[in-house]
């Protein structure tokens, strides 16, 4: 494809050859003659001078380039948007396996594909154009909108409502039991019958081995356009705002609800019974033990404003030479009351 026509194509503007041919995408650091590569991220700026790139995609701010430019408001986001134009995710026919297990009182959208040793229970509504690609389970009474994409050994549990566009990737749970156990007199604990369920609006992505368990009672609820990480736990009767970002290995205890837009990275832990406002952004290995105004960026355990936390570990590294300076001066207290 020619430079010129994946500008007009991605709505870039050119600043170069326009003939040059582009065979694929690559990411700065291993791109080869042919390929065209981004920079979203100012770090990575000293490379431009040893890529192999033969165009780049940049910001219209971001200054001259080496190579021809596809000057972008978004390059990260127009990155993504080329790659769909080299490569294709693989397509499913219609049908239903042999080996699947289909209840009768099941009813499955048109342009549906169930794959091998899929198993979908009584009265489960699936809507158009599902792809459920080998193992997945669908318990009974499951509802699914259209477009969704099951990879293998996801499981949607009873009751459970999914909506359109949903993408689970492999070993997804959604709706098993919350942890809810209550504690007898004797010490040893009895097991709640966890009579909710969960739900996942438009346009979600569940990706590998996530769980998102069903509530006690009422509901778990992950909002629509949220995208979660693989290893998350997000806990009976949580919810999850719209377009939020939860990284991998976070967990979200048992009423635990998170705003819109908000991003906590990687195994963040949130205590429950708590609120993380919209827009909120808390940082890696934090720990969440009570409220998170809306807008702020909180860091470290326990969570606090990320500008004090990093005050705080600034002074952490200086308690060695401020330890010893008081040992200093309390042997010399000591000697000259002495």
């Amino acid at each position: 494809m020619k430079l010129r026509e994946m500008a007009e194509r991605l709505g870039c503007v050119l600043e170069g050859d326009g003939s040059v041919e582009i065979t694929g995408v690559a990411g700065i650091e291993k791109a080869a003659p042919g390929t065209l590569t981004f920079l979203s991220n100012p770090k990575y700026r000293r490379m431009l001078a040893s890529t192999r790139a033969s165009a780049i995609l940049a910001a219209p701010d971001a200054g001259p380039m080496p190579i021809a430019v596809l000057r972008s408001a978004n390059p990260y986001l127009d990155f993504a948007r080329a790659i769909e134009l080299f490569h294709q995710a693989p397509r499913y026919a219609p049908g239903i396996h042999p080996t699947a297990v289909v209840a009768g009182s099941a009813r499955i959208g048109p342009g549906a594909h169930v794959g091998p040793y899929c198993f979908v229970d009584e009265g489960v509504e699936i809507g158009a154009n599902a792809v459920l690609h080998s193992f997945v389970a669908i318990y009974r009474g499951a509802r699914i909108g259209d477009d969704f994409f099951a990879h293998s050994h996801a499981v949607v549990r009873e009751g459970c409502e999914i909506g359109h566009r949903v993408i689970l990737q492999n070993g997804v749970v959604v709706g098993a039991d919350g942890f809810g156990f209550a504690r007898r007199n004797d010490g040893s604990w009895k097991k709640m019958l966890q009579s909710g369920r969960s739900v996942i609006e438009d346009d979600v992505e569940i990706q590998a081995n996530a769980c998102v368990d069903r509530a006690t009672v009422g509901e778990t609820r992950v909002r629509r356009g949220a995208k979660i990480d693989n290893l998350v736990q997000v806990g009976h009767a949580s919810s999850v705002g719209e377009h939020t970002l939860l990284c991998a290995q976070v967990g979200l205890a048992g009423t635990t609800t998170v705003g819109n837009r908000c991003i906590l990275a990687g195994q963040v832990g949130a205590a429950g019974h708590l609120t993380i406002g919209d827009g909120a952004v808390v940082t890696a290995q934090s720990g969440v033990p009570s409220d998170v105004p809306a807008g702020a960026q909180y860091s470290g355990y326990p969570a606090i404003e990320s500008r004090l936390w990093r005050k705080c570990a600034a002074a952490l590294l200086c308690l060695p030479d401020l330890l010893h300076t008081v040992r200093k001066l309390e042997e010399r207290m000591e000697k000259e009351g002495g």
